[in-house]
């Protein structure tokens, strides 16, 4: 099967920038495939190495944190994070990244951010004492 792209926009490194990806990403996806991608592959890609979907701008800042000590109960991974607070009490938190769904639809966005957030607290056993939802656009 044969798929006529001359309907699609010029692939090139403005466009790639539109779709959110830097000059970097957009020569590596160059390199990955070894030729242009088509305009639904570039979007893919951008999608994937979203924020969203990547964390690509939040994970190098999140490594800064200490993960091993003695007051780490549970640490990064699936669910929330837990720190002994002393006097047998352990604070459970968890970040969710809910930028581009919330700038589309800020109510519906911020409520599945949240509900994620919610989740992963009740998950480890714990009880939600207050939420926060920043956005940063």
């Amino acid at each position: 099967m044969t798929m006529n792209h001359s309907n699609e926009p010029a692939v090139n490194e403005a466009l790639a920038r539109s779709f959110g990806l830097n000059a970097e990403e957009y020569r590596r996806i160059l390199a990955i495939m070894g030729r242009t991608p088509t305009y639904t592959e570039l979007g893919i890609f951008s999608v994937l190495w979203s924020e969203h979907c990547s964390y690509k701008n939040s994970k190098p800042l999140l490594k800064l944190f200490p993960t091993r000590m003695k007051q780490v109960l549970q640490g990064p991974g699936e669910n929330a994070g837990i720190v002994d607070i002393g006097d047998g009490l352990g604070v459970a938190m968890k970040v969710e990244s809910h930028n581009h769904p919330s700038a589309i639809e800020p109510y519906q966005g911020a409520a599945t951010g949240i509900g994620g957030i919610l989740r992963d607290i009740f998950t480890m056993g714990a009880r939600p004492i207050a939420l926060m939802d920043p956005l940063y656009f």
